[in-house]
């Protein structure tokens, strides 16, 4: 039996189309911004955004919060 087209995922009690992207909420954190989600014919997956290697001894923030640069 075929499907009538690409399938839906399902993550914890929200659904999400093909292709749709999200950012994760995890209680009680709330949502991660520095994880991204996506739906691909029925499968979540996800992955935590890369930041370039920091080759300091004391990293300070940066403009994107999920990634260090140097002072």
């Amino acid at each position: 039996m075929q499907a009538d087209g690409p399938r839906a995922c399902r993550f914890g009690r929200r659904w999400y189309l093909n292709n749709e992207s999200w950012h994760p909420s995890v209680p009680p954190f709330g949502e991660m911004k520095c994880i991204l989600c996506w739906c691909v014919s029925g499968e979540t997956h996800c992955q935590r955004q890369e930041c370039p290697s920091s080759a300091c001894a004391s990293p300070a923030a940066r403009d994107n919060p999920c990634c260090a640069k140097c002072r």
